[in-house]
């Protein structure tokens, strides 16, 4: 009985075998295939992963003014959310995007409106700071009052 387990188990081993070594010359063009139908950036596009395709010769110029503007992006979007609790990220880049009279999608436009107008922007934080303080104040008031 232990003799017909052995001789099962080395039939199998050896179909095993047999089958890895058919396979073996079309794995690696599968794989290949597999990883190229999700890396594509046709695929990507569609999927809603990437907005467009970045030319190469374009490349460090595009990503350069993306990082720029949303490290000043996120800071701006940091102090609205500071200067007042109630708002979420989408909140504080609906103020931004508001107020921005640039090309939202461009960029270097962005970062060069923020760049050109800090003043007003800091100047819309403080306000909003304000009016978050006294609407807390008249909350307070109103609590008291009870």
């Amino acid at each position: 009985e232990a003799c017909d387990d052995t001789d099962a188990s080395a039939a199998i081993k050896d179909k095993i075998a047999a089958r890895e070594e058919l396979l073996n010359p079309v794995s690696p063009q599968a794989a290949t295939e597999f990883a190229d139908l999700h890396d594509k950036t046709g695929r990507m596009k569609a999927k809603g992963v990437i907005k467009d395709a970045v030319p190469w010769a374009e490349s460090r110029t595009y990503f350069f003014y993306l990082a720029k503007r949303r490290i000043a992006q996120d800071n701006y979007v940091s102090q609205l959310r500071a200067a007042d609790s109630s708002l979420d990220n989408n909140g504080a880049l609906d103020i931004l995007k508001g107020m921005c009279s640039a090309d939202w999608e461009d960029n270097a436009a962005v970062l060069d409106y923020y760049t050109a107008n800090d003043a007003d922007i800091t100047a819309k934080i403080s306000e909003m700071k304000t009016a978050a303080i006294k609407a807390k104040i008249a909350e307070l008031e109103k609590e008291l009052a009870e």
